[in-house]
């Protein structure tokens, strides 16, 4: 095996500045691959680092390689969406010793308003550790948590991470085979997530994908400005010009804001400080409409 097709084969965590990192998610817990550190480097980067499309909006588009992403989500402390947190999470998880792969889930949230069938294009990490055998889900890159792994066992049921609650269920399917699905309680109920399988997804995978959604304009992150941040007590989200905050009993509030209020709200929501020249853009879209 040739040293492109090994490092092809992982998540390049020798090359990720791990000080950097950790700082940037404010963890200072020890440095060892057990379950206790999972979940607090899955809470800390959860609710430090943002979900954000605006690079495509911005038409610059979005790069996968670690120096884009340690550019970005850490040295110039913006956000990203699934296939970017997932990707700079795992890199760092593997240089914790964690063993890693990749997962591709398909999201069937929000899929019933529009009937169509959605391509398996979110970035999920199955994590083992060195304690036993368990298995985790590490989903860092939804927007919407959860804020600790959760561990993938069939008869899971109902489980509850904060004060947020889940629901894990496993189906055989006549193409996939063992597909899983997650369930997320609202105020509409108990609503489907995603499903995914265990069939391991590398980099050169989630670029492909990665690829559609930043690029389709069947791709629901190519329209419009789509944010969100997630803390245990509340999730902010901002789809277009609509402010909504979501909170774990189910309850929300939205307002509209006029676009001169974006770049304020992103500072103060969801900790994105836009350089002026971003900032202008942002707020002179023209296709905006309040």
């Amino acid at each position: 095996m040739t040293d492109a097709v090994h490092r092809d084969d992982r998540w390049l965590g020798e090359d990720l500045d791990l000080d950097a990192y950790l700082s940037r998610i404010g963890y200072e817990g020890p440095r060892t691959a057990t379950v206790d550190t999972l979940h607090a480097l899955v809470h800390a980067h959860t609710t430090t680092i943002p979900f954000e499309n605006l690079e495509i909006i911005f038409g610059r588009g979005i790069r996968l390689d670690l120096d884009a992403l340690q550019d970005k989500l850490i040295r110039r402390r913006r956000g990203g969406y699934c296939f970017e947190n997932a990707g700079l999470f795992a890199a760092a998880l593997e240089r914790f010793g964690f063993g890693v792969s990749g997962l591709s889930g398909r999201v069937t949230y929000g899929a019933l308003a529009t009937g169509a069938l959605r391509p398996a294009t979110h970035a999920l990490l199955r994590v083992t550790t060195p304690e036993d055998d368990r298995v985790w889900i590490c989903d860092v890159g939804f927007g919407f948590g959860p804020l600790a792994p959760y561990e993938l066992v069939d008869g899971r049921g109902e489980f509850t991470l904060g004060d947020w609650h889940y629901r894990l269920e496993r189906r055989v399917d006549d193409t996939d085979g063992d597909l899983w699905v997650l369930f997320q309680r609202s105020h509409e109920g108990w609503i489907d997530r995603y499903t995914f399988t265990e069939n391991p997804q590398y980099r050169i995978d989630w670029a492909v994908g990665n690829h559609f959604v930043s690029t389709s304009p069947r791709s629901p992150f190519t329209t419009r400005p789509f944010l969100q941040r997630f803390l245990p007590e509340v999730h902010h989200v901002l789809d277009d010009v609509t402010l909504t905050t979501e909170y774990p009993d189910g309850t929300a509030r939205s307002r509209e804001l006029e676009p001169g209020e974006l770049p304020k709200v992103l500072a103060e929501i969801f900790d994105i400080d836009l350089d002026e020249s971003d900032a202008e853009t942002l707020v002179a879209l023209p296709w905006r409409t309040v």
